[in-house]
């Protein structure tokens, strides 16, 4: 990350800020002496040796950064405080939450506003400098992964984290996993009442007429791979009124979310770190496979440039065998409300992808990081985590999925659709401003490796830039 020229007005910005809303307890600082920081951007400096707040009767101050009002933390006093609070029962129990991690930690739990771009010159500035304006960040990906990449953050498994829930069962918390990094500096709250997966949806009516296994039943053998999805399209795509034209195609849906999703079933990505893995042949498999199954089996849908809903919404009229699916997806365009069965499944597994290590999911919303400079980075994360687990494990009440759930119509659906969104993997493609399509290669006017060679030096001109 780079600092502007204005430096010292964005330290005055983001320290007024800072100090505007931590109005309340009186602020103090203990330890003096120096330290060295092991970040390359702070190599050889001294520093403080501690930026921890304290009250003036000894409590800690844990404070979070984020760019949005926060409810409920050590300032509020009645669920009341937050105006948007539309159920008193569990809201009540995250502000006794509170008072329990206040009593437990010895601390104060805060938050201050730095607004969305404030998160962003925060990092680039108290981070680099030393001394941390915060204890913890939530910031959106675009802030949070060139943080990681940069060394800017402190691992999870740097804070003896492997052995708990966020590694594990992952009840309450989840990591985030960057390609081509050992460690996991990244994690959020495991449920928000979404579920963050785009599935691989499929029409059972169809699959039972053609005689075929439910492909769930494949997927947990280990038996659902990309040669095992294109017989199933081969078999699927049919001449239905034999009037010589295919009416129904075994799979439609958005190139996007098909393209990122055969992407991480195969173990890879296009811009999933600082180096470009367009030209990766793992990535080049992805890309043969989807020339596959438009232009030589022609078992996908012809894409329709004029009308890119209904590339993947004409499944709701029984045309379609497999699509793109997500609970929004079902809730707008058709679920439970149609008059055929509907299964979803994880993607197949690609040759060079792994039934047990596969990610399954593209990262989406708000992430937290412990920032390089943090006292007791582990006690930080003890407390944000005793705070996001106000339902103490019990997902009947913490989940708050039930919206989500009947969206999936069955929980053999949702189930897979949950693990789906606990296994996240990571691809900056989308997010870089390259205006990269497949269309050129689903109307074959390119071919594989063409795109390829238009493409690479883009994606990694695009990251240079990204993480300058």
């Amino acid at each position: 990350m780079y600092l502007k020229n204005n430096i010292m007005a964005i330290l005055v910005l983001v320290l007024s800020i800072f100090s505007v809303s931590c109005k309340g307890p009186a602020l103090s600082q203990k330890g003096k002496t120096s330290r060295q920081v092991s970040s390359p951007a702070l190599a050889g400096r001294e520093l403080p040796a501690s930026t921890a707040r304290y009250t003036d009767d000894g409590k800690r101050i844990i404070t979070i950064g984020t760019w949005y009002d926060r409810f409920y933390v050590s300032k509020h006093k009645s669920i009341q405080d937050d105006p948007r609070m539309t159920e008193p029962v569990t809201a009540q129990m995250q502000l006794d939450a509170v008072r329990r991690l206040e009593a437990k930690y010895n601390v104060v739990l805060n938050y201050v506003n730095l607004t969305f771009e404030g998160v962003q010159e925060s990092i680039a500035v108290s981070i680099v400098a030393g001394a941390p304006d915060v204890d913890i960040y939530e910031a959106d990906l675009q802030f949070g992964i060139p943080a990681a990449l940069n060394n800017y953050a402190i691992s999870l498994e740097e804070m003896g984290l492997q052995d708990t829930d966020v590694f594990g069962s992952q009840t309450v918390m989840k990591h985030l996993v960057l390609t081509g990094q050992q460690e996991s500096f990244l994690f959020t709250p495991s449920s928000n009442g979404a579920t963050s997966a785009y599935v691989l949806a499929f029409n059972m009516d169809l699959i039972k007429a053609a005689k075929l296994t439910n492909p769930q039943d494949l997927y947990d053998r280990d038996k659902w791979t990309w040669e095992k999805w294109r017989e199933y399209l081969r078999v699927l795509t049919q001449d239905a009124d034999d009037d010589g034209n295919i009416d129904i195609y075994g799979f439609s849906g958005y190139w996007t979310y098909l393209l990122s999703n055969l992407l991480l079933s195969n173990n890879t990505g296009i811009a999933p770190g600082l180096t470009e893995t367009l030209s990766d042949p793992k990535t080049a498999e992805v890309l043969e496979f989807i020339n596959t199954i438009y232009n030589v089996d022609k078992t996908a849908r012809p894409w329709d440039r004029s009308n890119w809903e209904i590339n993947n919404r004409l499944y709701a009229e029984g045309l379609s065998g497999f699509w793109i699916g997500a609970d929004w997806i079902f809730n707008e365009q058709g679920g439970g409300d149609l008059p055929f069965e509907i299964g979803v499944v994880p993607w197949p597994r690609g040759p060079m992808g792994s039934f047990e290590e596969n990610r399954h999911s593209q990262p989406q919303g708000n992430w937290y990081f412990i920032p390089r400079g943090v006292e007791e980075p582990r006690l930080v994360y003890d407390v944000i985590f005793d705070w996001m687990n106000w339902y103490d494990g019990d997902l009947s009440i913490g989940a708050m999925n039930t919206w989500s759930r009947t969206m999936y119509m069955t929980e053999r659906n949702y189930q897979y659709a949950s693990m789906m969104a606990s296994r996240p993997g990571f691809d900056l493609w989308e997010n870089l401003g390259t205006g990269f399509s497949l269309l050129p290669l689903l109307f074959s006017e390119q071919t594989p490796q063409e795109l390829i060679a238009e493409n690479r030096q883009i994606f990694q001109n695009a990251l240079d830039k990204y993480f300058k």
